[in-house]
């Protein structure tokens, strides 16, 4: 048993999802000593922080155990002794930075989307697959254990014929001036890659298609709801960037899905996401933690009379799926899956080209908000 170092350039740890998910998980790894590989090495991860913002890198390197940081990635990615090029900054400019990232020879793990088009995120996948580096993009989604539980239930057949799914997900994102913004201004800006179909879309095609069955249509409306916002400066803009987005999904099968995504919604259900899944044998609805079913045997017949109040509790009528398995952090296992990969060549699934999947169905759906009208999803091809 040996210990092997690899050493990962993260760039984008200031930001929220930077700090609190990926160097977080990278830390935990390193605290408990590296990650255990199927030989029985243990593989520890050398982190190196760059960004534009020598202050807050300067506070994150005294804070956790990490190499140190720098302003210059090229320094960075010529540097031998870093293997891996990771980003999670602002999407808009996440190409740019992967390409060089692919010129120097480094392995790329990119967050979603990949890149704010099709024909950008399939050149991506061409370069990295002819420079031979190793590749992939976050799915963090379908490691949740609500999700994970539903995968265990399709795989035992638990709904038999699979017949509609509905996904909800958003909630009430302030617009900067009546209270402080939750989400930073660029997720309202085009220039920088922003949109909630863009942003989220990527999330629904992997999790639609490794959760229940492959996209084959879409058919979507886009939405600005809140037109004029307040960014971190104190300065007002126009929102130019869709904030909701309603779609229909055809899935294979002739499975229907429809697809709510909003940053203007408040919350009335079990989670801030939730998937209901219909079958002819039963239903389940999840969460990111929870998930719940009713079996056929189990469905009530709810009385219809509109002069009196409904009698039944419908959320009582539901079972919780039990705690049976221990699930890691969806981010963690994400991390453990591509350092494997790297360090031996364990199966990977969301590589480049499921990462481009993604990006084509954000694109699709911005095609078929314009035209008004359903919109084939064609199989990609590396």
């Amino acid at each position: 048993m040996a210990d092997r170092r690899l050493g990962i350039i993260l760039n984008g740890a200031t930001g929220r999802m930077g700090t609190t998910q990926h160097l977080r998980n990278l830390m935990e790894i390193r605290r408990e000593g590296g990650l255990l590989l199927s030989n029985g090495d243990r593989l520890m991860p050398d982190v190196i922080l760059t960004g534009r913002s020598p202050e807050k890198l300067e506070a994150l390197v005294l804070a956790n155990d990490v190499l140190g940081w720098t302003e210059n990635l090229d320094r960075a990615l010529g540097d031998p002794g870093n293997d891996i090029f990771f980003d999670c900054s602002v999407t808009g400019y996440r190409a740019p930075l992967a390409k060089r990232a692919i010129a120097a020879g480094k392995h790329v793990y990119l967050e979603k989307p990949m890149a704010p088009d099709l024909d950008t995120a399939l050149e991506l996948t061409r370069l990295a697959t002819q420079r031979g580096v190793k590749h992939g993009v976050i799915q963090d989604k379908v490691h949740l254990p609500g999700l994970m539980k539903l995968r265990m239930l399709r795989d035992a057949g638990f709904f038999g014929r699979i017949l509609s799914v509905k996904i909800e997900f958003g909630w009430w994102v302030f617009d900067g001036i009546f209270q402080p913004s939750q989400r930073s201004s660029w997720n309202y800006r085009k220039a920088e890659g922003g949109g909630v179909a863009l942003d989220m879309y990527a999330h629904w095609r992997y999790i639609v298609d490794r959760v229940v069955a492959p996209v084959t249509r879409i058919l979507c409306r886009t939405a600005i709801h809140t037109p004029k916002r307040r960014d971190e400066r104190g300065v007002d803009y126009d929102v130019d960037a869709d904030d909701a987005a309603y779609g229909m999904l055809e899935l294979e099968g002739g499975i229907l899905a429809t697809v709510s995504t909003s940053w203007a919604t408040r919350l009335r259900r079990d989670d801030m996401l939730t998937i209901h899944i219909d079958g002819t044998h039963g239903s389940a609805v999840a969460g990111l933690h929870h998930c719940r079913t009713q079996a056929l045997v189990n469905t009530p017949k709810p009385p219809w009379n509109a002069d009196h109040p409904q009698p039944m509790n419908f959320y009582d009528q539901w079972q919780s799926v039990p705690d049976n398995i221990a699930y890691p952090p969806s981010f963690r296992a994400c991390w453990d899956g591509f350092l494997r990969h790297v360090a031996e060549d364990a199966p990977f699934v969301p590589t480049f080209l499921e990462g481009a999947k993604a990006v084509q169905l954000a694109e699709l759906a911005y095609q078929s908000d314009r035209e008004s009208r359903w919109i084939d999803v064609p199989p990609l091809r590396p």
